[in-house]
């Protein structure tokens, strides 16, 4: 480490909110200072869809999910990722 950061008391969130925009954390620690972490109960963000799907797919897709006892949303969201994942 090379020298301690001196966090000031902040008046409102706009002024740390500068504060830690501004700062170079490079001044402050090597990278021997840095552990790896894990986050493993963090959940990536999630936004709401709407889609036209034909109801003879969505229907197969919900006997699917029944047979497997998932959720059917789930199970199309498995489906995309996989779907996006093999095109790359």
């Amino acid at each position: 480490m090379k020298k301690q950061v001196k966090v000031p008391k902040f008046k409102n969130e706009e002024e740390e909110r500068k504060f830690w925009a501004e700062l170079d954390l490079s001044e402050h620690f090597e990278p021997s200072d840095f552990e790896p972490v894990s986050f493993p109960n963090l959940k990536p963000t999630t936004r709401p869809i709407s889609i036209r799907i034909p109801v003879s797919v969505l229907n197969r897709v919900k006997e699917r999910a029944n047979e497997t006892n998932v959720p059917y949303q789930s199970l199309i969201k498995e489906y995309i990722r996989e779907g996006v994942s093999a095109h790359r």
